[in-house]
């Protein structure tokens, strides 16, 4: 499938990709909510989580391999399973999992810099930032991918240092004390508590969008993904041992900002500082990530005819697909404007848990479905065994939602079903005549 985008995106892009996506702002509360339940011993939950992203992400890495067009998660999922399943999956995702979780980014942005700039706070002054905002990052993506990911890269960079410095420096001040379990944890609270910490790991997704963009993606899938994300793992492990170690039982006193208060601890009133600047540059960072990749949703989308064709264009000199990136920006900013999305953020969480349900899915399906991939291609060992283990935790993180969550997804699923049905009528009516 020809789609005249330009290959720019090679595997250390990648993997900075990944860790900025997932690295995002849920890392700065989350040392206090992994510990709320468990203590000391929440480091159990971050280690299930990792165990079980790394399932998932050698399943995009077969995928992702194999599928070498744009569209990542909604191209895996169609392939496997055909139209309607694809067009749930892409509207499920773009709209759903992105659009509002992006739009509440923004909110969360403007919120984190009114610290050093009040005017933030007000009715006029916060629509002009966001457009500002959103504008600028359409622009740097228009221009071309490797633009795009560039700027994902000084990101990434960017919000690392200040947690590599409470790493390197709360080495030092560690009390083993802190670091004591109270008691062995019950088998219900680790589940709740893997369930809010899941989250924090979430971002493969929205990497893999770019496949049409990849070199030589049976390299570059499985490397960068799977770099990208044993960093990440490796990385939350020391930042959850650093908080519980330097501030003990006080780490459930500080929810909204765990960091901020550990480098108040580490470096007194400039940690306050470094922390709020560090959280600004992960939201930018994270939402410039999110704007690159989701756009090529509504590309694939386009392209293969379930969004409006307008999307599926591609701009002539700078080879990417301008339109679709305008219109999920467009949609990002006005959501982040009028809307107020908590609400929402419930089912977006949630809607990523079934996509990444549906790509495990396909990993066994494609294994058996005679389509057109990529020559080379990487093949997860042990036959359909991961894939297996993977569903079945996932199905479990999915079982500690509550009724209030499972109900928006079904009421979001059926809707969508009607839509589906309705656009096929009208297709087959336009070709009778």
């Amino acid at each position: 499938m020809q789609e005249n985008l330009k290959r720019d995106i090679g595997t250390f892009a990648l993997a900075c990709t990944v860790v900025n996506l997932m690295v995002g702002t849920g890392i700065f509360v989350l040392p206090a909510l992994a510990a709320e339940k468990l203590g000391a011993a929440a480091i159990i939950c971050f280690f299930i989580c990792g165990f079980l992203i790394f399932l998932i992400a050698l399943c995009f890495a077969e995928v992702g391999s194999k599928v070498t067009v744009s569209g990542g998660t909604y191209t895996y999922i169609e392939l496997a399973f055909g139209p309607f399943t694809g067009f749930l999956a892409n509207n499920l995702f773009w709209f759903g999992s992105c659009v509002l979780g992006d739009a509440a980014i923004a909110n969360a942005l403007a919120k984190t810099l009114s610290y050093f700039f009040p005017a933030l706070d007000s009715e006029i002054v916060r629509p002009l930032f966001l457009l500002l905002l959103f504008g600028g990052l359409t622009f740097i993506n228009i221009r071309g991918a490797k633009y795009g990911v560039w700027f994902v890269v000084i990101m990434t960079f960017a919000k690392l240092i200040p947690l590599f410095l409470i790493v390197a420096f709360g080495a030092f001040h560690i009390s083993a004390q802190n670091l004591h379990w109270q008691h062995a944890p019950a088998l219900s609270d680790i589940g709740s508590s893997t369930l809010i910490l899941f989250f924090a790991f979430l971002g493969i997704e929205s990497a893999v969008n770019n496949g049409g963009e990849f070199k030589n993606p049976a390299k570059t899938v499985p490397l960068g993904i799977l770099s990208g994300l044993i960093f990440v793992v490796f990385f939350y492990v020391a930042i959850q041992v650093i908080s519980q170690g330097v501030l003990g039982d006080k780490l459930l006193a500080f929810k909204d900002a765990p960091l901020v208060a550990v480098a108040s601890n580490l470096f007194g009133s400039s940690g306050i500082t470094l922390m709020v600047c560090a959280t600004a540059i992960s939201m930018l960072g994270v939402l410039s990530g999110e704007i690159l990749g989701n756009s090529r949703i509504l590309f694939a989308g386009a392209r293969d005819g379930i969004l409006p064709k307008f999307l599926a264009r591609v701009q002539p000199k700078y080879l990417t697909p301008h339109l679709s990136i305008i219109v999920y920006s467009g949609l990002g900013f006005l959501f982040a404007v009028f809307g107020a999305f908590k609400q929402l953020i419930i089912l977006a969480s949630a809607s990523s848990l079934l996509i990444y349900l549906g790509v495990v899915l396909a990993t066994i399906r494609l294994r058996y479905k005679k389509v057109k991939t990529a020559e080379k291609s990487f093949t997860i060992p042990g036959g359909i065994i991961v894939p297996l283990i993977a569903a079945v935790i996932i199905i479990w993180v999915l079982s500690n939602l509550s009724k209030q969550e499972i109900t928006g997804i079904i009421i979001a699923l059926l809707i969508l079903s009607v839509i589906f049905v309705l656009m096929k009528l009208f297709k087959k009516k336009v070709h009778d005549h």
